[in-house]
């Protein structure tokens, strides 16, 4: 169990690149299924997720290399469409390999997704669009069983703007046979970049980035080379980060229209940000952040879900009462917990919380409950005066690529200190390499 040590207090200042987009680079990594040869991917960020993903593709019969931030899948023997459990349950993006497996084998068999616990994120919009494209899905004792003979387009319409399904709908309508319309498909733009992707392999597909997407099936597809767009929650996580602790830095290869949202809230709050067109945020932070306006998070372009946890846990650490409403998620507020410890003022009513700044937060010892509310504790820690203790890492690994590293340059007291399982049980063993791909899957 690995735990960081942060010293609070200690204004940030230097320049750090923005990595690749985790919620991009998992469906893209997905879409590579589609079609024989090697695609390239580049900026693929180094994230637990990324690499369970690429654990996946190797238990699919792909061939998979890292080398320096590009991941190359090779899908020409695509053995089969079983996914094992213990790689499903790592994630919930796992379940976007259902409709570029049935796109190209006509069959996928997995349990359903696990994940971060953000409350119910059930996937029946995924299977019912499935249904829709002519597959034909099964659920007993929680494992999904999905055939096809073959796919066919169709006019698509979401309850409401899911990312996943509306890129489990992209994938799937470019292996289908006729058009496909997706209509309150998720505007987000990692939506854009898989369209990209997407077109780099040979599909006919445009919309992406509107609410309205079409997909022309039955071309030919091949492998694709592509570069994945920036983190914009990395981005929003380094810019709270910065607004929390004080100081002054620049964010490099940064996409300023994906965080506009948050930009200007931490503009309200008492942030000096500029911008810049080749991908450079500037920002200062000197003075106590203020209250804002409410914040409701909604689908982008509104606030996003992400970028919620983090801004709190800036604000916690700031001056008056703001006031959050979580619409997307129901169990958001995990984070809190670890910033009543350090002396914040929160007070929450199922999906609205109220904070009241307290610029004199304190370390504590906390654990991270998801990705983006571990991340929300060490934002606070770094505002925070004295030393903060954080385990729960893994969760932050999910989304973030050396997040230590990338604070310390900006000169944050900031330490990973690993534990081995054998510390923990003062036993001098090695712990055991588990397999999860059957025989010959590899």
């Amino acid at each position: 169990m690995d735990t960081y040590f942060v010293t609070g207090g200690k204004p940030l200042f230097g320049s750090v690149p923005i990595h690749g987009s985790k919620n991009s680079v998992l469906p893209i990594l997905a879409a590579t299924i589609l079609a024989r040869g090697e695609s390239v991917i580049h900026n693929c960020p180094a994230l637990s997720d990324v690499f369970v993903t690429a654990e996946i593709l190797e238990c699919l019969g792909c061939r998979v290399q890292w080398h320096s931030g590009t991941m190359t899948v090779d899908a020409t023997q695509l053995t089969g469409g079983q996914i094992p459990d213990v790689l499903m349950q790592e994630m919930r993006s796992s379940v976007l390999f259902l409709g570029p497996l049935l796109a190209r084998l006509g069959s996928a068999e997995m349990c359903c997704p696990g994940g971060c616990a953000l409350g119910p994120r059930p996937i029946d919009l995924h299977v019912r669009a499935l249904q829709r494209l002519g597959a034909t899905v099964n659920e007993e004792g929680g494992r999904l069983r999905c055939t096809t003979r073959r796919l066919h387009g169709r006019r698509i319409l979401l309850d409401i703007p899911s990312v996943g399904a509306t890129e489990n709908i992209m994938l799937a309508a470019c292996g289908a046979q006729g058009n496909t319309i997706i209509s309150n498909a998720a505007r987000e733009p990692e939506i854009v970049d898989l369209q990209g992707f997407l077109r780099s392999m040979g599909a006919r597909i445009w919309g992406a980035g509107g609410s309205t997407i079409y997909i022309e099936g039955g071309q030919t597809l091949h492998a694709g080379e592509y570069t994945v767009m920036s983190d914009r929650i990395v981005a929003a996580t380094y810019l709270c980060a910065l607004a929390s602790a004080k100081g002054e830095a620049e964010f490099t290869c940064a996409d300023v229209r994906t965080v506009a949202p948050v930009i200007t809230s931490l503009i309200e709050a008492g942030c000096t940000i500029r911008s810049a067109a080749e991908g450079r945020i500037w920002i200062r932070s000197r003075e106590p952040l203020k209250a804002i306006r409410p914040i409701y998070t909604a689908p982008y372009p509104g606030f996003p879900t992400d970028a919620q946890p983090v801004l709190m846990a800036a604000l916690a650490g700031g001056i008056g009462k703001t006031t959050f409403v979580e619409t997307i998620f129901s169990n958001r507020y995990s984070h809190a917990e670890g910033l009543y410890r350090m002396g914040a003022d929160i007070s929450i009513r199922q999906r609205t919380a109220e904070i009241n700044g307290n610029p004199f937060l304190h370390g504590a010892e906390m654990e991270a409950h998801d990705l983006r509310g571990g991340a929300a504790l060490v934002v606070a820690a770094l505002g925070a005066q004295g030393e903060s203790r954080i385990t729960g890492l893994h969760y932050i690994d999910r989304g973030y690529e050396n997040f230590e590293g990338d604070l310390s340059a900006l000169g944050a007291q900031i330490v990973r200190v690993k534990e081995s399982v054998e510390t923990q049980m003062g036993a001098n063993t090695q712990e055991p390499v588990v397999a999860v791909c059957a025989a010959g899957g590899q």
